[in-house]
């Protein structure tokens, strides 16, 4: 039952993506961050799902006429010579046959990342990009949440088999990235239930993280936290509910979980720890040795034979930031923090200019919350393997197309139809009887 309902779901999509590309980039989207047919037991589990979608977006592409170039602002350059470096330092690293097929996974996802940047370029595609993004991560969010709380923390949860955030500490960190802009898509909602319902996903969600037993996510959550805290006017407000929360949560997490968040200030005594130590010196004497890197994975017995300090166990970088330097040399992680700090400006730059226009308030919101997200994965990430995850990329999309979308004042030339009939969904005469009439430009939902 799951394997069809998944796959008519893919067919649908697909059919859709023909005439409307940009929902191939939703179908894409959705079954690269949650996997859905990961979840299933039957043909759907190996069927190139995400390949039927990168194909009808690339042919849907190639045919209509609403296409726009991919380099949109300082964050795409940075992303385009990051590409190109990754790919060097792949066909100059210690293992290019070996690496072939990291390469291939990391390269369909940037690939995808332009073909977004093509394809989107209004409030409902945007919109939908988020909701999507962020969608699917959170149903996964409440699913652990609600696991978390039944047994009391007592078990760890895991993300999606077969994806980058599959590793618990990895899904966690990806729940906490979530949070944020789980509340940038709540400030959008007008109905009390559906704020509500938002503010219960999003304590799932870091239920959820909590359950993963990360130590990376717990200080992920602490930035966050902090910086949520002092951009917000109502301090007092926030401290108490924030307490509230740790009230609610904390005290049913099992002994395990105490004893394992208190290791972060005894690292030393920790071998797991220490293991992470001596992979990062490793990482640092291979970037001083190699221009490009080891390539896409520095992690072989040559390296930690010559330069591990600690022992010489093969073990991964366990950071985002010696990960990249690894693979790719200072080069690929100087281009990799301009990308990061590129989009940081650019989610400021929403935050500060689009405040006095009412019909961009939306992407003030987004520009604020993209920010606390990102801010989550530099720390988080210090200490995790998942400098090619998706979701950091997609904000970079969102943020790049909101700033055009404000500069070129995209309110004016958005489309004044329900948004389901623009998806291309039927609606009924009375729906249509109404867009008839509509106003010339539409700012609801």
């Amino acid at each position: 039952m799951r394997d069809l309902l998944i796959v008519s779901i893919v067919a649908v999509m697909a059919v859709m993506a023909l005439r409307r590309p940009w929902v191939g980039v939703m179908l894409w989207t959705w079954l690269s961050i949650m996997n859905p047919h990961r979840y299933s037991w039957g043909f759907a589990y190996s069927a190139p799902l995400a390949a039927v979608a990168a194909g009808v977006a690339l042919l849907g592409l190639a045919f209509t006429k609403e296409r726009q170039s991919p380099f949109q602002g300082a964050p795409v350059a940075w992303f385009a010579l990051l590409t190109i470096w990754i790919t060097l330092s792949w066909l100059f690293g210690y293992d290019p046959a070996g690496d072939y097929v990291q390469w291939s996974k990391v390269m369909k996802i940037y690939f995808m990342t332009f073909v977004a940047l093509m394809l989107l370029s209004n409030k409902y595609h945007l919109m939908a990009f988020a909701w999507v993004t962020v969608g699917s991560l959170a149903l996964l969010g409440a699913k652990g949440g609600f696991f978390t709380v039944l047994h009391g923390g007592n078990y760890r949860v895991w993300g999606p088999p077969g994806s980058f955030i599959a590793d618990n500490n990895h899904f966690a960190l990806a729940l906490i990235m979530t949070v944020p802009l789980l509340h940038f898509l709540q400030l959008q909602l007008q109905k009390p239930w559906q704020r509500h319902l938002m503010t219960v996903t999003m304590l799932s969600c870091v239920a959820s993280a909590l359950g993963s037993h990360s130590r990376g996510a717990l200080l992920a959550i602490s930035a966050m936290g902090a910086v949520l805290w002092w951009r917000s006017n109502r301090k007092g407000l926030m401290s108490f509910g924030v307490l509230v929360v740790l009230l609610l949560l904390l005290p049913m997490m099992p002994e395990e979980w105490w004893a394992r968040m208190g290791t972060i200030q005894t690292y030393e005594e920790d071998a797991s720890a220490m293991g992470r130590i001596n992979g990062w010196l490793v990482a640092i004497e291979v970037a001083k040795h190699y221009l490009f890197g080891g390539g896409m994975s520095y992690q072989h017995e040559f390296f930690f034979s010559m330069w591990g300090v600690y022992n010489t166990n093969v073990i991964a970088a366990h950071s985002i930031y010696f990960q990249i330097l690894g693979n790719h040399g200072f080069i690929g992680l100087a281009l990799y923090l301009g990308l990061w700090a590129s989009t940081l400006w650019q989610a400021g730059w929403l935050r500060r200019h689009a405040r006095s226009i009412p019909e961009a308030k939306w992407t003030v919101d987004l520009g604020s919350m993209v920010q606390v997200s990102l801010i989550g994965f530099a720390v988080g990430g210090a200490f995790l393997s998942m400098p090619y995850f998706d979701l950091p990329y997609n904000l970079m999309v969102l943020v790049v197309l909101a700033r055009r979308w404000v500069e070129t004042r995209g309110w004016e030339r958005d489309p004044a139809i329900p948004f389901m009939e623009y998806a291309g969904l039927r609606v009924g005469k009375r729906e249509r009887a109404d867009v008839s009439s509509a106003r010339p430009r539409r700012t609801g939902y």
